[in-house]
């Protein structure tokens, strides 16, 4: 029994040698090619020619009514084409690819897509204005510049960028060919589904799909941009994990069990000791173990520092060495109403003699 099947998984110990794809002469033919299509799309809706009654004979025949029995399942397929949940779904798998290899630049060059086909696809949008087959004024009529944001189709476009980019961040030549085919058959079912609901030309589609392919085409000429992005990054992230290092708290002292001897601070010798004379006055000595500049008191340190400080004042004479006295006698104070225990007391009278 196979025990690697989930090898696959496990985090790589180190980030792998992936070069990025650049703009080889076959990519640069396929973006000029595209871009020609692209342009040619625009100026044959413009002079309203033969693919803007393509569009009228599509949008009259009204497929949804034609095939009504796949209506429901066209309605969920379409979402593969809009921006949130394609954004989320493709950002958690490169987010997880990203963790797995140790670099962000899958999420970067995410990223860095989107925000051009927003750029791109938004402004001509916005600068063409046309409407829609739902909101047609009049038959055969191109509909442009009359307020609409209908053309290039955004959910065919936004199909063919974020699918088109697992082939595009592909580590082998396999996985980019299915990948490739994958992304295709998605966008192109996308956009297809639009003309069926009635939401889209049909040049609207045409012109979704030539702007996805153009921004997938140019993504080699941001690698560099995408690059140092992605390092200025990690050296912000190692600064702030060194001002985290430098800037966290000292460890608290353990605490010291019920019991458990406990180390105390004890005072170093400075050399000196005070000495009390008899006057009441302080006298700084050398401390015990301590040796002059002479070398003496070497044997008896302590003596001969206290001998040599009595000796060095002679208001203070060294006491003699006496046997106290003990006074005698009682220290007791004489009473007058007390006998002495010396004195015999008076005989008793004796009863019944």
């Amino acid at each position: 029994m196979r025990t690697d099947i989930f090898a696959r998984l496990d985090r790589e110990p180190e980030p792998p040698k992936i070069e990025a794809p650049r703009m080889s002469r076959h990519r640069i033919a396929l973006f000029g090619g595209t871009l020609a299509f692209y342009v040619a799309i625009v100026v044959a809706v413009l002079v309203s020619s033969g693919l803007v009654a393509l569009d009228w004979k599509v949008m009259l025949f009204r497929p949804y009514q034609q095939w009504p029995e796949l209506h429901a399942f066209l309605d969920y397929y379409v979402v593969l084409g809009q921006r949130g949940p394609t954004a989320v779904m493709i950002a958690s798998w490169l987010g997880w690819r990203s963790w797995r290899q140790h670099t962000i630049r899958p999420l970067l060059t995410l990223g860095c897509s989107l925000l051009l086909l927003n750029v791109t696809v938004g402004a001509v949008k916005l600068g063409l204005g046309r409407l829609g087959p739902h909101y047609a004024t009049q038959i055969g009529s191109a509909e442009m510049f009359a307020g609409g944001d209908i053309f290039p189709s955004g959910h065919t476009a936004n199909a063919v960028v974020t699918w088109g980019i697992l082939a595009y961040l592909a580590t082998t030549p396999r996985a980019r060919r299915y990948l490739s085919a994958l992304s295709a058959t998605v966008s192109l079912g996308v956009g297809l589904t639009t003309v069926y609901i009635g939401t889209h030309w049909l040049s609207d589609v045409l012109l979704g799909w030539a702007a996805g392919l153009l921004i997938l085409l140019a993504l080699p000429w941001f690698e560099p941009l995408i690059t140092r992005a992605e390092l200025w990054i990690f050296s912000v992230r190692e600064q702030w994990r060194q001002r985290r290092r430098s800037g966290a708290p000292a460890p608290a002292p353990a605490p010291v069990a019920a019991g458990a001897p406990r180390t105390v601070p004890l005072p170093q010798p400075t050399g000196c000791e005070s000495v009390a004379a008899e006057d009441g006055s302080a006298a700084t000595v050398p401390a015990a173990g301590a040796v002059t500049a002479a070398g003496q008191g070497a044997a008896h340190p302590g003596v001969g520092a206290r001998a040599r400080a009595h000796a060095s004042h002679p208001a203070h004479p060294a006491r003699s060495e006496r046997t106290p006295v003990t006074p005698a006698g009682t220290r007791r104070p004489p009473h007058a109403d007390r006998t002495p225990r010396g004195n015999t007391s008076p005989a008793r009278p004796m009863t019944g003699g």
